[in-house]
């Protein structure tokens, strides 16, 4: 399925909004044959697939949601971790922004504190810097995971987060959201 640019960077954040609500539409626009079209990709209509063993300790899921052609270069997936779930160590050439879209989580650079995150946080990773994220041992959270390849890389895997370097006797306060 195709991607135009036009689409990806006037559309991003419609999806994001569509997919956080969890419904999204199909529509095509075409008045014009000739012109790039809008496309919309329906909620759950990609598999899910697991997060590598080696890149990850726990459960998380990955739904790759926007992989756009040439000349776009930015790569969207809504990554699902289950409770005590978390990545490893890791860092990205030309950085990351994640969108916490449910649940609590952690967050934490190389010699920074470990910082806990909740729904509507934004959090940008610059680039290179060594990192990990992850949901808290009893909560499960979902993310939105922006990145841009740099020569075909979006990310630098390293060692697996020590249960020592994750500490999962420690429970942050998650924030609720209610609609009433």
């Amino acid at each position: 399925m195709k991607h135009p640019s036009r689409w990806l960077k006037g559309g991003l954040l419609a999806l994001l909004a569509g997919a956080a609500l969890g419904a999204v539409t199909l529509t095509v626009l075409a008045a014009d044959p000739g012109k790039p079209q809008l496309t919309v990709i329906r909620a759950g209509s990609r598999p899910l697939i697991d997060g590598p063993a080696e890149n990850f300790t726990g459960k998380a899921r990955i739904d790759r949601q926007v992989r756009p052609d040439d000349p776009s270069r930015p790569l969207g997936s809504m990554v699902y971790f289950e409770p005590g779930a978390r990545t490893a160590w890791h860092s990205h050439p030309l950085g990351q922004t994640l969108i916490v879209i449910s649940g609590c989580g952690w967050v934490q650079s190389e010699g920074g504190p470990k910082k806990m995150i909740q729904p509507g946080d934004v959090i940008w990773t610059p680039p290179n810097v060594r990192h990990w994220h992850g949901a808290q041992p009893s909560v499960a959270m979902k993310h939105y995971a922006i990145v841009e390849p740099l020569n075909g890389v979006t990310a630098q895997w390293m060692e697996k987060v020590s249960d020592e370097q994750y500490g999962p006797q420690e429970q942050g306060k998650c924030m609720t959201w209610t609609t009433n």
